[in-house]
């Protein structure tokens, strides 16, 4: 298999390393995580790409490319730690209107393409622990009540795309956030970027899949969620090797760069060997984002597992590399460390996914009869 890319997508790699490198660098970022973790500025940087039209097609204003090239995005996005939820508003939510009626998708499309509406997933529920098909949120109708948590950016988002409970299915509606009943709490997350909680009382809201198909679109969305969050991952760690090579090889110990200390030299090759491991599973990832859902779900919990134990490894092994200096908020690399913990706890911790891959492994390999 050729896993060399395109000239059209080292070119698209370039620009976003590129605006990453001039527009988003680390002094920049940590005045963003003072300002609560979200900049509409930066937001607008990344639509003036035209990064938000990637995958919209192109009959709704976009450029109507594919997973390789939003995971080329998502690696250079996660080499500067960028906090904007991009995957979830760029990715996801365009995925989702395109099951929607034409008259939803004609509504919403062009906007999200043109960076006009910033739509995110409001999926997540207290007491779910994780599982997709534990919704409390409930219609009546074409309104929506119940609460969600851990929400994106919600207090900045101009509309949500909230799974909610409808007869004996699960159905996914678009709900506003300026209409009626609906309220936001935002906060910081442990890796300076921006939630919030979401309730909705009676909110007036928009069905985009029904109860029959919403549990399946809501997978898919997750899913697309995981593979961005593997690219994005990669591209973090990449940068973190990076920086702690820098460093090795300009500490000095006992008059010599620690670099040639053996010990420190077998350490490096480690985080190097679980860096590369994540690399591949995020490309499995991507690639199997076209295949049927069986198949799909269980690659992408395979592809969680080992971005849970990669990020840990080398998340903990570089800022140990580092000594003191690694844990200090004015270090860079105390802050690629925090944002890979908390990658490991999103869509599903590596438990969960460990479990999921567990209940898919149905071949037995004729040990049993």
């Amino acid at each position: 298999m050729d896993f060399d890319f395109t000239e059209d997508q080292e070119s698209l790699r370039d620009a976003v390393r590129r605006w990453v490198d001039k527009d988003y660098d680390f002094e920049r970022r940590r005045a963003i995580v003072k300002a609560g973790g979200f900049s509409r500025e930066a937001w607008d940087g990344l639509v003036g790409l035209g990064l938000s039209a990637l995958i919209v097609p192109e009959a709704h204003g976009g450029l109507g490319l594919g997973s390789v090239d939003a995971m080329v995005v998502m690696e250079e996005l996660g080499r500067g730690i960028v906090m904007e939820p991009y995957a979830q508003a760029a990715l996801v939510a365009p995925a989702v209107l395109a099951q929607a009626p034409e008259s939803v998708q004609a509504q919403w499309l062009p906007r999200i393409a043109g960076g006009e509406a910033l739509l995110v997933l409001a999926h997540q529920e207290r007491g779910a622990r994780y599982r997709l098909d534990k919704v409390e949120t409930v219609a009546d109708g074409l309104s929506l009540t119940g609460g969600k948590s851990l929400v994106a950016a919600a207090d900045m988002a101009d509309a949500f795309i909230v799974p909610a409970r409808s007869g004996s299915g699960i159905a996914l509606y678009l709900v506003e956030r300026d209409a009626a009943g609906v309220s936001t709490r935002a906060y910081s997350l442990q890796d300076g970027s921006r939630a919030a909680e979401l309730s909705l009382n009676k909110a007036p809201a928009t069905l985009l899949v029904g109860p029959d198909q919403g549990l399946a679109v809501l997978e898919l969305a997750v899913d697309i969620a995981i593979a961005a969050q593997c690219a994005e991952a990669v591209g973090a760690m990449e940068k973190l090797v990076a920086i702690t090579a820098e460093y090795l090889n300009t500490r000095k110990q006992f008059g010599v760069v620690i670099s040639s200390f053996q010990a420190l030299r077998h350490r490096m090759a480690d985080v190097k060997m679980q860096l590369e491991l994540a690399r591949s599973m995020s490309y499995y990832a991507t690639l199997k984002l076209g295949e049927p859902a069986d198949v799909r779900r269980r690659a992408l919990s395979q592809a969680k597992v080992q971005l849970g134990q990669s990020t840990r490894f080398v998340g903990q092994q570089c800022t140990q590399l580092h000594g003191g200096i690694g844990v200090t908020d004015e270090y860079i690399s105390s802050h690629y460390f925090k944002r890979l913990t908390a990658m490991e706890m999103q869509f599903g911790d590596s438990l969960h996914h460990l479990g999921e891959v567990s209940q898919r492994m149905l071949d037995t390999a004729g040990v049993f009869a």
